[in-house]
């Protein structure tokens, strides 16, 4: 009696194909042989490779460039932008220095003169995008603030800036530095 081979059954590997059919390929079967063409074809693919391989290092070496390329430009840009700042504090030293020859001449016209040169700085900071914070009466914060002390003060409130010791400049993430100050504290 002989088995037919249902929808799920596997096929025997023992038969031989249709004709026409391509050979059976999987476990068990071996690779069908490459195309006499296989030697000329290995030969084009040495040529790919060498190709690709001359594109990366091209490419390796455009990327290089663009990357020093754009070091270069960072150090000019920061270059620039130091300048900038020195630039805008030359008057700030002109003044200092006429505030100078003047108190040899008149020493009480130096208060004034210090005055003006302070009030120029100030602007120059400013300028530069630090502007000088007014802490005192404020909140106490610890990201604002650098406390330096506490002291006690009936008339403040508890956590509260009694004085500013030394002023901050900018604010957020734009605090050129915080401000130190004195913390009333509760009695």
């Amino acid at each position: 009696m002989s088995e037919q081979a249902g929808p799920g059954a596997e096929p025997d590997p023992t038969a031989s194909p249709a004709p026409g059919a391509e050979p059976p390929v999987g476990p068990g079967h071996a690779e069908p042989a490459p195309p006499a063409e296989a030697g000329a074809d290995a030969g084009g693919a040495s040529a790919r490779i060498a190709e690709l391989e001359d594109l990366w290092r091209r490419t390796a070496a455009e990327v290089d460039n663009l990357r020093k390329r754009c070091a270069a430009q960072v150090g000019q840009a920061e270059a620039a932008a130091r300048a900038a700042g020195a630039r805008e504090w030359l008057p700030v030293i002109d003044n200092l220095e006429r505030a100078l020859a003047y108190a040899r001449a008149d020493p009480a016209t130096i208060i004034d003169g210090v005055q003006g040169v302070r009030d120029q700085a100030l602007d120059v900071v400013a300028r530069l995008g630090y502007p000088r914070r007014e802490d005192q009466g404020t909140r106490f914060d610890p990201a604002r603030h650098d406390a330096v002390a506490t002291r006690a003060d009936p008339g403040a409130e508890n956590g509260s800036v009694l004085e500013v010791v030394r002023p901050a400049y900018g604010d957020g993430d734009h605090q050129l530095r915080p401000a130190q100050v004195v913390v009333a504290k509760g009695g």
